[in-house]
């Protein structure tokens, strides 16, 4: 434990975060503080940090205008009670006002209750006067109803009116409850852990001296995260390069010059993956029933919608009065293979664990745009882009990057770790500026078997059309089934245009349209097998 201050021989030094580095799961800290000394201290103490820190990490160092040994360092644990003073009588005072709001509602209810009780005496002391009343043809029969009404709409109000301030009673008592177990709880005391940093020292005499404290903390990091966005009238990508620092390491940065360091102390946009189309036979011992496949699309994450019109009057009103607010971005530095940031505004992270972004850069990049589709799985066509990094630019570490395009978001992919002048690709999503038709045109099955085997052929037609006004390029993959038997032939018998046919059935164009052009496409393919096979998963 921490000993009370000797007077002369040891002294509390106040000091504050001025600097804060956070790597991938820590962060190291930078204190400074200045402290008079008068030549006879031994002890200089740092109170009140963190349970997150590393000891073994603690450095100090500083300057002064005065000589000053720096001995060594060591830590003591410091146990405090928070003062609950102010908390204790701000709950009382709740607890007393809710208490008065009760008693005045049960001051209701008794009063209520008491003209329920005359009126329930009124309607027996009046019962049999009223009977003989109408016997004799002394009180009118609407007469007689007008009373009864009378005490029953009093009776009923009484009774309602009661009810209401019963449900407001178990409800201030339910607030009631949350304050009283609040106001337990803190009246047990709970004493708070810290550290507590001692630094023996030897001074040479009296004077001013500024003490360096760093030290490592848990619970703190960064993750990158990048905003992505794409016009589609320009070749041009911009690219915000974010942090998303989070920290809950007991001390709040306030002011700090923070810096990251990347030292170590979707379904969405992406297009389907073509799987290879197997088919087989059943087993001749089982018996299947046959089914129709029905194709399904796959889910996707996000779609691009189409942007709103704009109103261009409206856009270019008052265009040179309005000034563009301006981004602070950070200093890269490099040395190796590691990359700091180094951010030219005040870092403020609170020590609260929740995500806090924060701009690193953000810089243009040429891009050129193409598309791909599979037919087969989805019918749209699916817009990539291909961004260079530049050769003096930062390594874009591994993240998650969020894709607009004419401001519009369209999804989120991941980044994978990119170094300066490397190329990477985009995937953007769906642009129907592409439109494709798939048709089955043909299916012929043989009625002579050739050489003991039935062959079935089929003929796909596809028409692109390319609705945008500019010149597109287009792979556009198609696949054949692929057969897990021997006794199953599947032969590509022709394309328009003529290409090969690669691996697992894979078929692939590389389209260049025009703007407004349409293309159309056809293959044919046959399927062969010995006529007592029955062919299953070939799902046309």
């Amino acid at each position: 434990m921490v000993n009370p201050e000797i007077p002369f021989l040891r002294k509390t030094v106040q000091s504050q975060i001025v600097a804060v580095t956070v790597y991938s799961d820590k962060a190291l800290v930078t204190r400074r503080g200045i402290v008079s000394l008068t030549g006879q201290e031994q002890e200089l103490v740092i109170t009140s940090l963190p349970m997150t820190l590393e000891t073994d990490s603690v450095r100090v160092g500083g300057t002064g205008t005065v000589g000053v040994r720096l001995l060594g360092v060591s830590s003591d644990r410091t146990y405090t009670t928070e003062p609950v003073a102010e908390r204790v009588a701000q709950l009382t005072r709740q607890i007393q006002q809710l208490e008065a709001e009760q008693r005045h509602l049960q001051a209701q209810i008794d009063a209520l209750a008491l003209q329920s009780s005359f009126i329930a005496g009124l309607r027996e002391k009046t019962e049999e006067p009223f009977s003989h009343s109408l016997a004799r043809k002394n009180l009118s029969l609407s007469e007689t109803l007008d009373f009864l009404n009378f005490l029953g709409s009093q009776y009923s109000e009484y009774a309602i009116a009661s009810g209401e301030c019963k449900s407001q009673q178990e409800e201030l008592e339910k607030q009631l409850q949350v304050l009283r177990a609040s106001l337990q709880k803190i009246q047990t005391p709970h004493p708070k852990e810290s550290l507590s940093l001692i630094v023996a020292v030897e001074v040479v005499g009296a004077g001013d001296f500024e003490l360096e404290l760093s030290y490592v903390v848990n619970r703190a990091s960064w993750t990158p995260l990048y905003d992505l966005r794409f016009g589609n009238t320009s070749n041009i990508v911009n690219l915000s390069y974010l942090a998303e620092v989070t920290q809950s390491t007991g001390e709040d940065w306030i002011g700090v010059a923070l810096t990251l360091s990347t030292a170590k102390p979707g379904l969405g946009t992406l297009p389907p993956k073509p799987e290879p189309w197997y088919i087989n036979t059943i087993s001749p011992t089982v018996q299947f029933a046959r089914r129709r496949g029905t194709q399904k699309m796959p889910m996707m994450a996000a779609q691009s919608a189409p942007a709103g019109a704009m109103n261009e009057e409206e856009d270019e009103v008052a265009q040179d009065s309005l000034i563009e607010a301006e981004t602070v971005v950070a200093e890269v530095s490099k040395e190796g293979s590691v990359v700091t940031f180094k951010l030219n505004g005040g870092g403020n992270i609170p020590s609260d664990g929740a995500p806090h972004k924060t701009t690193i850069f953000n810089d243009d990049y040429p891009s050129s745009c193409d598309y791909v589709a599979m037919p087969r799985l989805v019918s749209f066509a699916y817009l990539q882009a291909k961004v260079k990094n530049s050769l003096n630019g930062a390594t874009f570490l591994p993240g998650k990057a969020n894709i607009f395009r004419d401001n519009i978001f369209v999804g989120t992919t991941n980044l994978e770790n990119i170094a300066p002048g490397q190329e990477f690709k985009i995937n953007l999503g769906i642009d129907e500026g592409l439109k494709i038709e798939r048709d089955l045109v043909e299916r012929q099955v043989d009625k002579k078997l050739m050489s003991n085997q039935r062959r079935i052929t089929y003929g796909y037609r596809l028409i692109i059309t390319n609705l945008l006004d500019r010149e597109t390029h287009l792979t556009l993959t198609e696949q054949l089934p692929v057969s897990r038997n021997e006794q199953i032939k599947v032969r590509l018998t022709r394309t328009n245009p003529q290409i090969q046919l690669g691996e697992m059935g894979i078929l692939e164009w590389e389209l260049t349209l025009s703007a407004q052009e349409k293309r159309q496409i056809y293959y044919q393919f046959n399927v062969e097998h010995t006529p007592e096979l029955t062919v299953i998963g070939l799902d046309i």
